[in-house]
């Protein structure tokens, strides 16, 4: 299994040290499927502790370029706190440690109407930040690697293999003819990446699939992760987040048409990397059949169309 840390593993004095903090408390915060965080509580106020577990130290600190750029460029998202020496990325127990101001807010696990028109413009709003202005972006992120491309065939499952094989060709062909805007993308606008603050606007959290890639494939995980109810699509939770998007940044009718195979390719990406996390890499009995709801998923959308507002 992956390797997660404790509450009782930090040394809370180490990091009152290094970031000049003083009565300083830490509670662990559910999520996270790849490092462990922690509300961090100190006479200076509140904070989000994240002891980056599956990082080294350049994976680190390019995490912390990323935020730091988002929140400088007007992205609703945490800020991050530097700590004594300036430095952005600490090391606590041989792990890089990131901390960032807190959020107040919640995250809701389904998102109400208002809110998706709100996530649709959240992020169009993400996809007009100019490239450049991102240190080191790099390419693609969310995609399928050829490395994870390569490990298909040699599912057990075979079914499953065949069918995100045939599911992935078809969805890249129809790409390689289309034209879609290169832009800056989060890659996981999920409800657990979303923060409701108190005033119902959003904040979006966690930089590590950003990237520059195609806008429509960006909209087409968001819709993914914000428009999946019971594992079906459900449409009108969709149009509300394309009718938000639309009042920023306007899909081409060959863009909207062009949408739902987007919806599709975010779905084989999620359903390869969780057969590939909870079969492959870290076995799991109780996860082992998660993706078999992307399946579903991807039959409930079949003949969709989104309406244009």
């Amino acid at each position: 299994m992956a390797t997660y840390t404790k509450v009782h593993d930090v040394d809370t004095a180490a990091v009152a040290d290094l970031y000049g903090l003083e009565g300083l408390t830490l509670r662990p915060l559910e999520g996270g499927a790849a490092n462990s965080s922690f509300k961090a509580t100190a006479d200076q106020g509140s904070f989000v502790l994240t002891i980056l577990d599956n990082h080294d130290q350049a994976s680190a600190h390019a995490l912390a370029a990323h935020t730091e750029a988002m929140f400088r460029l007007g992205v609703p998202t945490a800020e991050v706190v530097r700590n004594v020496e300036g430095a952005d990325v600490s090391i606590i127990t041989g792990r890089p440690v990131l901390l960032k101001r807190w959020i107040p807010g919640q995250v809701v696990d389904r998102l109400p109407d208002e809110l998706l028109t709100a996530a649709g413009e959240l992020l169009a709003h993400l996809h007009g930040v100019p490239p450049a202005q991102v240190p080191d972006l790099p390419t693609g992120t969310r995609r399928l690697s050829p490395a994870h491309r390569a490990t298909i065939e040699e599912f057990p499952d075979k079914a499953f293999a065949d069918w995100l094989t045939h599911g992935l060709a078809g969805v890249e062909a129809r790409e390689r003819r289309l034209h879609d805007d290169q832009v800056v993308c989060h890659g996981d606008v999920f409800t657990d990446n979303l923060i409701v603050r108190p005033d119902d606007t959003l904040a979006v959290i966690d930089w590590e699939t950003v990237s520059l890639d195609g806008a429509l494939l960006d909209l087409g995980m968001t819709i993914l992760g914000l428009a999946n109810v019971n594992g079906a699509l459900d449409r009108h939770r969709a149009d509300l987040i394309v009718t938000g998007y639309n009042k920023h940044r306007p899909l081409s009718a060959e863009q909207l048409v062009a949408l739902p195979q987007e919806i599709e390719h975010a779905a084989l990406i999620i359903a390869f990397h969780r057969y590939y996390r909870h079969n492959v890499r870290f076995p799991d009995p109780a996860k082992g059949d998660l993706h078999t709801e992307m399946i579903d998923f991807v039959e409930s959308m079949r003949g969709l169309t989104l309406s244009t507002p």
